[in-house]
């Protein structure tokens, strides 16, 4: 029986044109063990269409600063058919690590910033600071 539409196999082409990624990123996604191809008789990359949401929840969480081993329950939970990567407890614990990291991050440029602010003023006793830092 003929397969439909539905249940063609799609080339790295597709893939990445439906995740909103490079077939570069879905080589290395592959090549790190996220995703899985099977090769055609001619050598091609085949995917299978679960791949586009596993491929383009990898790009959304990189793009906020997550690594690909801080996505890796992300597609683990998408793989075992929860609709959402991050309904997992294995995905909410990354992103309560990732939340108290971002705290500690702006803390730290806070802090900074706050020594920048007091050098500023020992150097220009009368110059203003303003909320964007120009005088």
């Amino acid at each position: 029986m003929p397969r439909t539409a539905e249940e063609e196999p799609m080339r790295i082409g597709e893939l990445a044109r439906r995740a909103g990624v490079s077939t570069r990123a879905v080589r290395y996604y592959e090549q790190r063990g996220l995703i899985r191809s099977r090769r055609s008789a001619n050598g091609y990359r085949e995917y299978d269409e679960s791949d586009v949401p596993i491929v383009s929840e990898i790009r959304e969480l990189m793009s906020v600063g997550f690594t690909l081993e801080d996505a890796r329950p992300f597609v683990d939970c998408l793989r075992s058919g929860h609709s959402s990567g991050g309904s997992c407890p294995e995905s909410v614990a990354v992103y309560r690590r990732k939340l108290a990291e971002i705290d500690r991050q702006i803390r730290d440029l806070l802090a900074r910033r706050s020594e920048v602010a007091a050098q500023f003023a020992d150097a220009c006793p009368g110059c203003l600071l303003t909320r964007r830092g120009e005088s």
